[in-house]
């Protein structure tokens, strides 16, 4: 049975926010958050693990799952609600074996052959972009646009479909009408820490429409 997604999957990012991850989870679910990625590219793992706790700490006390972005041994480690795999982190059947039926794992895919290969899996939901120009990573995998995602959203058949990648409050909306189950957001809600639950409650209210 596929997992149910919110229209609008926020990821948090130190580097963007300036804040903690625990700060970050805390303002999303002020703004309605009921899953939350967190991520953390730079940090020292066990400075990690520690925001990680008490990031899970404050989303158990309300009901808001967290998915751990890349580490599964983090997310093992914190018992997290899930894991977000990429193209070059641990094979999704070795972390399905580690982790159990039970805990959600995301998979990033950036084109046709790798959503291809990602229906083939044990995943709950597969992610594809970068749909729009994004800043959150320098490095991104080329911009694959609007148009894929029906083809997409087909291939997938049943695993829901995540795009990522330079989504905004102005352009999530035409992601959701071209087949996309849900959006996760980094810089865009993030950029303004003040504004962050404020900006969430908008864009749910508009996904909601």
């Amino acid at each position: 049975m596929p997992i149910s997604l919110p229209r609008i999957y926020p990821i948090t990012d130190r580097a963007v926010s300036g804040l903690s991850h625990t700060e970050q989870v805390k303002r999303l679910i002020d703004g309605g958050a009921t899953l939350v990625q967190l991520r953390d590219k730079h940090g020292a793992p066990k400075d990690f693990v520690r925001d990680a706790e008490a990031a899970l700490a404050v989303a158990r006390r309300n009901n808001v799952r967290i998915v751990i972005n890349d580490r599964v041994d983090i997310a093992m480690a914190v018992d997290a609600d899930g894991v977000h795999l990429g193209q070059a982190d641990l094979p999704v059947e070795a972390a399905r074996a580690l982790l159990g039926p039970q805990v959600m794992i995301g998979f990033s895919t950036h084109n046709i052959a790798q959503v291809e290969f990602a229906a083939t899996l044990p995943v709950d939901y597969v992610a594809f972009g970068p749909v729009f120009d994004t800043r959150t990573k320098r490095d991104h995998e080329p911009v694959v646009g609007l148009d894929r995602l029906r083809e997409v959203k087909t291939l997938l058949a049943e695993i829901p479909l995540v795009t990522i990648g330079g989504v905004t409050a102005e352009n999530f909306s035409s992601a959701l009408a071209k087949g996309a189950d849900s959006v996760a957001v980094i810089s865009d809600l993030l950029k303004e820490p003040s504004k962050i639950a404020e900006k969430l409650r908008l864009m749910l209210s508009d996904a909601h429409d």
